[in-house]
């Protein structure tokens, strides 16, 4: 299976492109950040990455698309240029039929380091050698992508678009996935919720 990952951003929106083999064999296709232009019109920097964006799905056809989760921050026209170029990724995939699931950067660090509050540097270490690169991939924006590919290789729960979730996981995967199910019930139990 063939993950696309996005770290979206306005100005630097990274992506990754990785393999998920047989036994959760992960192999490295692809890294770059697709930017656009501060000085220029937000809708200009938008067509930017959007174009971008659709450049690199149609050369790579992925399986899936693996985009962080945007949630709120302080800083408000940076969430905003974040939730925008996310949009972005959503719709490049959606037309092109290609499923999207939405992973937190939580999620992201848990799945790459074994820790959801990991700090960057702990995290693209692990991205290059899960990835078995030889250096790490620069600027983070790039790693955080790569990042993003992993957790959805590893973590398939994430909230899958556009279709049913089940029907593009590997059995793997699947197993994977309701084994997470079954241990979230455990404990959902034992705290009495």
């Amino acid at each position: 299976m063939i993950i696309l990952g996005v770290d979206p951003g306005l100005t630097r929106c990274g992506v990754g492109v990785i393999e998920a083999g047989a036994y959760r064999r992960l192999s490295f296709i692809h890294v770059d950040v697709v930017r656009s232009a501060p000085d220029v019109s937000q809708d200009l920097r938008l067509l930017a990455i959007y174009n971008g964006l659709v450049e690199k799905m149609d050369r790579f056809v992925p399986d899936v698309v693996s985009i962080e989760r945007v949630f709120a921050q302080s800083n408000h026209n940076t969430v905003l240029g974040t939730a925008q170029a996310a949009g972005l990724a959503m719709l490049a995939a959606a037309q092109r039929g290609i499923p999207v699931a939405l992973h937190t950067p939580t999620e992201a660090k848990l799945a790459i380091t074994g820790d959801g509050r990991a700090q960057k540097i702990q995290v693209e270490r692990m991205v290059t050698r899960i990835l078995n690169l030889n250096t790490m991939p620069t600027p983070a924006d790039a790693a955080d992508a790569l990042a993003l590919a992993i957790c959805h290789a590893l973590r398939p729960s994430g909230a899958l678009q556009g279709g049913e979730r089940e029907q593009h996981l590997t059995p793997a995967q699947r197993q994977w996935a309701q084994a997470a199910q079954k241990t979230r019930r455990h404990s959902s139990t034992d705290r009495g919720m």
